[in-house]
């Protein structure tokens, strides 16, 4: 059975980057990749792309060279990238391809996301009274899991400190300061108990992944990254979710609970094995909820693994070791796409100073898109 394998990655650094538009952003990203494999555009086989606020992604065929190849766009929310992954993957996986790009970028203004609600299957109202703005959305859903599973307000403040911590050490992160707990705890309460540093950033940047099939993968690289999973889930009935207007009586889990259970069935691992991982961290607690919904531990323990340093860059299990959304902004079409970039760049060990130690084989990836959409991959060296 054919087995995909990631052989060039690329970035452009996130944050804000006036001198180039978002397009360029992913077409710089999308040359660092195929250098990076040591390909050209004209080898590209097909690619998939997405972009939320910069263009149809399919328009960097304007910037790389118009080779006639089949490129679709995606769009699925903070999920774009790890959609335009899983459809690369599946197209490899099916047999009818070799060699391939997955590629997202995003150019943001400044401010919160504006959504529509009509857009969402919803009503008016539900945006005139505030609650399409998502700051509120999670304020209340991570109150609700503090109050239940008995954590402190500081353990937001840890997973911040954390995010900044990780992205000083990382040069394409958009906040390459470290910030006390003091000054996150004390800093504008934007949505209870969420402060100002406890929330990602819109931004800007660009991601590119060329994959290709096991058949040919060593004549690109002698470290191809084995894409042993990638699954995409959306919610179930009583999942509360972003723009839920209603709650159900009877509750059901997050789609990143039947995402992470089906990637780690699909690879053949678990939790337990995972060197790297890369979980969504659109807030401070999102990162603690998401934890546990993706197996790396019980509700409730979040608060005693960050405080021992288990989740650190040296600790038993690293989570966001580039500084996660927090330190690099969500742009949205390349987020999903940067958690891959960068466990493949520690599972080559090319991470300098934000180096995963003990030589890792292993990393997950997790990103998380409104209304209720999860993304998850395992990867193996």
């Amino acid at each position: 059975m054919t087995e995909v394998c990631i052989v060039g990655i690329g970035i452009h650094k996130f944050g804000r980057t006036a001198e180039r538009t978002g397009l360029q952003q992913g077409a710089h990203a999308a040359r660092a990749a195929l250098k990076d494999a040591g390909v050209e555009w004209e080898d590209m086989q097909f690619a998939f792309g997405g972009s939320a606020q910069a263009g149809n992604a399919d328009a960097l065929v304007n910037e790389l060279g118009l080779t006639g190849l089949q490129f679709v766009n995606v769009s699925n929310g903070c999920a774009t990238g790890g959609s335009a992954l899983l459809s690369a993957y599946t197209a490899i996986k099916s047999g009818q391809y070799d060699l391939g790009m997955a590629v997202g970028f995003d150019k943001h203004p400044r401010g919160a996301f504006a959504s529509d609600p009509r857009s969402r299957g919803l009503e008016t109202w539900y945006g005139d009274i505030g609650l399409m703005l998502t700051v509120q959305f999670f304020g209340m859903k991570i109150q609700k899991y503090m109050h239940d599973y008995g954590l402190s307000a500081e353990t937001l403040g840890l997973v911040a400190q954390k995010a900044f911590r990780n992205g000083s050490l990382n040069p394409n992160a958009w906040r390459r300061d470290e910030v006390d707990l003091d000054t996150i705890m004390n800093s504008a309460m934007l949505s209870n108990p969420l402060t100002k540093y406890m929330f990602c950033s819109p931004s800007e940047g660009g991601v590119a992944l060329i994959l290709a099939s096991d058949k040919v993968a060593r004549q690109y690289t002698n470290r191809p990254v084995y894409l042993k999973s990638a699954v995409l889930k959306t919610r179930h009935y009583g999942s509360f979710e972003v723009y839920s207007p209603y709650l159900a009586l009877q509750r059901a889990a997050s789609p990143s609970v039947f995402a992470a259970k089906a990637a780690f069935e699909m690879a053949g691992m678990g939790p337990k094995d995972m060197d790297v991982i890369q979980i969504q961290d659109t807030e401070s607690g999102a990162e603690i909820m998401h934890m546990a919904e993706n197996g790396f531990c019980e509700d409730g323990e979040q608060e005693h693994l960050l405080r021992s340093g288990a989740t650190d860059i040296g600790g038993a299990m690293p989570v966001n070791t580039d500084g996660g959304c927090l330190a690099n902004g969500e742009p949205i079409g390349a987020s999903g796409l940067r958690q891959v970039h960068e466990v493949v760049a520690q599972l080559r060990g090319d991470c300098g100073d934000r180096q995963v130690p003990g030589d890792p084989k292993t990393g997950y990836t997790h990103v998380y898109g409104a209304p209720g959409i999860s993304a998850c991959t395992v990867l193996q060296l």
